[in-house]
């Protein structure tokens, strides 16, 4: 289909972080867009500003009168239930529908396209990426799936030749991607409801690879069974981080990729893994042929992503930080991140498991990345698109780890118990609704 000749555009779950930057885009664009969420949030409120129309009633009337068949493509998100009325009413009439992938890989169809992939680092790895290539010139648009703190956006720059994406393995969505260079940060098992094993998930991540035949626009992290361009911190590598030092909280480090070498690079994200990420992005650009000179100013500028290991309150005696991580894995990355900053100090974790099937097919390996902390606080298992799973609760994964200082807590008091456990370091994790709790357990804790 030609983009062009579509004039309205409706979504459906408008809200979500990847459909909204498609939102902000299509408006940046000149095009007439309005779309459904289940309650308004920042990002809801942010999108009205710019002149969106949305609603929160699943209800066939609120769909704009002149949103007809001819002139409107709808876009859809995978979360969106089978019975939702509007989706129905669209699907009955025939209108144009598409998941938010479909509608990705066609904008990068006509555009030179980096793609990020990976089951942890994607956002931050795009992020950093689009960053460089903006603040270098580039003519480029980033659809990022998190909102990056130096633009207060998801979506950087407006460009109409070089796109970059988030390469989605869920629902095997990169599929529909058309990259020029790519990466592969990782492919850890995950969206076991989906795969099955992660023999098939590799599977995938294999196919997506597949895409690239010119391998050395192909970028992995070293050790995965794949072809491509490796990239590491410490270990020799095609692109090496190294000589890395820790200077008043930020990283200071060389790189060394094909027969040079970048010094005394500085970045400011903390955790071994951001330093793979900006690695990896920077390994990308300079491959577009972004020098070195704007590469270390950008990733000297780039301030982050809210939601991404996010100081919320930095005080002598207390630190609050929030952190997206779902994944055993990122939990892991989390907690090497603060321990390398604040060794020492007590560090209460509270976290927020998301999915039902995530937590039954990883609960050993979330038990095992929870015990690392020295007190724990289990929020109820947050659903997103699934219904539950007999037997598969909060109070389950909490009996699985092994420390003593752990407890089950309702949102409702969840607060206080933070109060009552008395530690330094307080860690917010979790990929559901516990970002809305953010402001309040900031406001209770300054």
């Amino acid at each position: 289909m030609d983009i062009k000749q579509i004039q309205n555009i409706y979504f459906i779950g408008i809200g979500g972080i990847g459909m909204s930057a498609l939102a902000r885009y299509f408006k940046n664009l000149g095009k007439n867009v309005a779309g459904y969420d289940r309650h308004p949030t920042p990002i809801t409120k942010g999108l009205e500003d710019l002149g969106v129309q949305i609603h929160f009633d699943d209800e066939v009337h609120q769909i704009p009168e002149e949103y007809d068949v001819e002139s409107t493509l709808v876009v859809i998100t995978p979360a969106v239930p089978k019975n939702h009325k509007e989706w129905n009413y669209f699907i009955e009439h025939q209108f144009t529908i598409k998941k938010r992938a479909e509608v990705l890989g066609i904008i990068t169809k006509d555009t030179f396209c980096f793609a990020v992939a990976g089951t942890h680092g994607k956002t931050t790895t795009s992020a950093i990426l689009g960053h460089i290539l903006y603040e270098s010139g580039v003519d480029v648009t980033a659809f990022v799936g998190g909102v990056v703190e130096n633009y207060n956006s998801n979506l950087i720059g407006l460009g109409k030749t070089v796109t970059v994406v988030e390469a989605d393995e869920f629902d095997r969505s990169f599929m529909q991607l058309h990259p020029d260079i790519a990466c592969i940060t990782s492919m850890d098992a995950d969206h076991l409801d989906i795969y099955g094993d992660s023999a098939a998930i590799e599977a995938t991540f294999c196919d997506f690879a597949d895409k690239i035949s010119d391998k050395s626009n192909l970028f992995i992290a070293d050790g995965l069974p794949l072809q491509g361009r490796t990239v590491s911190i410490n270990q020799q590598a095609d692109c090496k981080a190294f000589n890395i030092k820790i200077e008043k909280g930020i990283y200071v480090f060389d790189v060394e990729i094909g027969n040079k070498v970048l010094k005394e690079l500085e970045f400011a994200l903390p955790g071994n893994h951001n330093l793979m990420n900006a690695t990896m992005a920077l390994a990308m650009a300079y491959k577009y042929g972004i020098s070195e000179k704007q590469i270390a100013i950008a990733l000297k500028s780039f301030k982050g992503i809210q939601r991404r290991f996010s100081y919320q309150i930095q005080r002598d005696d207390l630190v609050y930080i929030d952190d997206y991580a779902h994944h055993p894995t990122e939990i892991n990355a989390v907690h090497q991140a603060v321990r390398e900053l604040f060794p020492g100090e007590d560090v209460l974790a509270v976290f927020q498991p998301h999915l039902f099937s995530r937590t039954k097919d990883f609960a050993a390996d979330f038990a095992d990345s929870l015990s690392n902390f020295d007190k724990v606080l289990l929020l109820d298992i947050y659903p997103a698109r699934e219904v539950p799973i007999p037997g598969i609760t909060s109070q389950w994964l909490l009996d699985q780890i092994s420390i003593k200082n752990k407890a089950l807590v309702s949102k409702e008091n969840l607060i206080e118990q933070i109060k009552l456990a008395n530690c330094k370091i307080v860690v917010t994790i979790g990929a559901g609704d516990i970002g809305e709790l953010i402001s309040l357990i900031k406001e209770a804790l300054l």
